[in-house]
């Protein structure tokens, strides 16, 4: 199994109830957008191109996405290459205006995120392993990779993966009451 298997099934496990994973489509890219919006305020100019927190922040998680998966990293590269002159022109905004719409972006995200918890009964994965964090984009990238029909043995293995660790998972649960 690669990490990239690994880390999407352990994901996955949290992410098998069909609406839950619906609302990540939604909750998790503006989850993302708006921590694009809340680092890309201020930054430092280097021959005339400001560097901010917001761009270290995406080439970082774009090595990463790119170390477990050159055609995914390069498809989140492109996202946010297409999302981040976006978000800088909201970061430039007054600074009342910025952060109610960066904050208010990210607490929509969140709602999101929790209402399709409610329909996993699972809390999120992040709980567990901060991991989640960094994964959640990658796996909202790969449903919808397989929801276009591309990918589907790597579908395939996380899926059968993460329903053994959501079978353990649910065990420990289970024997907890």
């Amino acid at each position: 199994m690669t990490k990239l298997e690994q880390l999407l099934s352990q994901y996955a496990a949290y992410h098998l109830d069909q609406k839950n994973i619906y609302t990540h489509f939604i909750g998790i890219p503006l989850i993302v957008f708006s921590i694009m919006c809340l680092t890309a305020r201020a930054g430092v100019v280097i021959s005339g191109v400001e560097l901010t927190l917001a761009l270290a922040l995406l080439l970082a998680s774009t090595v990463y996405y790119l170390s477990l998966d050159r055609i995914f990293g390069l498809i989140m590269l492109l996202i946010y290459a297409l999302a981040y002159p976006s978000a800088y022109r909201i970061a430039q905004l007054d600074m009342t205006v910025w952060l109610s719409l960066s904050i208010g972006i990210f607490v929509v995200g969140w709602i999101f995120q929790f209402v399709g918890h409610f329909y996993e009964k699972k809390k999120p994965a992040f709980m567990d392993d901060v991991i989640g964090l960094a994964i959640g984009p990658l796996f909202v990238l790969a449903e919808m990779v397989f929801m276009f029909g591309f990918r589907k043995e790597l579908e395939q293995r996380m899926l059968a993966e993460a329903r053994k660790q959501r079978a353990v998972m649910d065990a420990k649960t289970v024997n907890l009451n």
